[in-house]
């Protein structure tokens, strides 16, 4: 992996912490158009966003990963609380840091989400009009019916949000955050209760610097977050990069079509993991996005 800047920026008062890759200097013609990139649900930037970035800086472009506040090697408490709204603030505060750099061409910025990052993305673009386009990789797009569907139906969703309100107001009596594991093949209190090769493999995704751990309370946001309707108020040109094989295709095929702007959509071969490391699907990802940023931010 090319070696690369390692940044800092603020994001309401948090230090985030992140890494700024760029094309090697005798590629680089004047300031670069810009890529904010963020990868899956509980992700550290190491196990799928430092992956791409570095893949679209081999294609000219100047692209941020980063750890969400309370991830990885960036600030805030309290730790590994998958909340939507404040990831989206994030990204605003990326964005706001890689337009003000001097490698980069503020005026040709764009956003790449993968897999959960894909909702956060769209959430900020559809309010940031300093985001010119936008690439979504695997991407995750659910609404209340898709949880229903994803999660075991009404009934299921509904004690999950139980369990995600009362965790929270444990955490506002106590200061004690309740973890479950993220992924377990042997422990059903697990976001999710299957054994996936890609988050449990110390060869793939599971690494020293991501710990495996999943706040409660971060159920109710999560499952009360609606990103398709996100979609009518999104005009920038968009593509999307998915498979019948992935994770929610409905929700990717719901989102394309109520995209208000340009859009795109490639569908190819691979299950929702083989997008985050694996060959064919991370170069058929990467050289699909490159493309449509080559196009939308000339």
């Amino acid at each position: 992996m090319t070696q690369p800047l390692k940044v800092a920026f603020e994001s309401d008062g948090v230090t985030l912490t992140g890494n700024l890759f760029l094309p090697d200097a005798a590629d680089a013609a004047g300031p670069l158009p810009g890529i904010v990139v963020a990868g899956t649900w509980t992700s550290v930037k190491e196990q799928m966003a430092d992956r791409y970035a570095e893949r679209l800086a081999a294609h000219g472009y100047a692209a941020l990963s980063f750890d969400f506040t309370g991830f990885g090697e960036s600030e805030g408490e309290p730790r590994d609380v998958e909340h939507p709204a404040r990831k989206v603030r994030d990204i605003h505060h990326a964005v706001t840091f890689l337009a003000g750099h001097p490698a980069v061409d503020g005026e040709r910025l764009g956003a790449l989400g993968i897999c959960a990052a894909a909702m956060y993305m769209s959430d900020n673009t559809a309010s940031d009009p300093r985001v010119r386009s936008l690439a979504l990789v695997a991407p995750w797009l659910h609404d209340a019916e898709i949880c229903e569907a994803a999660y075991g139906g009404a009934e299921a969703v509904a004690e999950r949000v139980k369990a995600g309100l009362e965790a929270h107001a444990h955490y506002e009596e106590t200061g004690e955050v309740t973890y479950v594991p993220v992924v377990s093949a042997t422990d059903e209190r697990a976001a999710m209760p299957y054994d996936i090769d890609f988050y449990l493999n110390p060869e793939r995704g599971a690494i020293p610097s991501w710990p495996n751990r999943f706040a409660v309370m971060s159920w109710a946001d999560w499952l009360m977050y609606d990103a398709v309707a996100l979609a009518p108020r999104i005009d920038r040109p968009t593509v999307l990069v998915h498979s019948e094989n992935a994770a929610i295709p409905d929700g990717a095929r719901r989102f394309h079509a109520g995209l208000a702007g340009p859009k795109d959509i490639l569908w190819t071969e691979g299950t929702q993991f083989d997008f985050y490391d694996s060959e064919p699907q991370v170069t058929v990802a990467v050289d699909t996005v490159a493309a449509h940023f080559a196009r939308t931010l000339a």
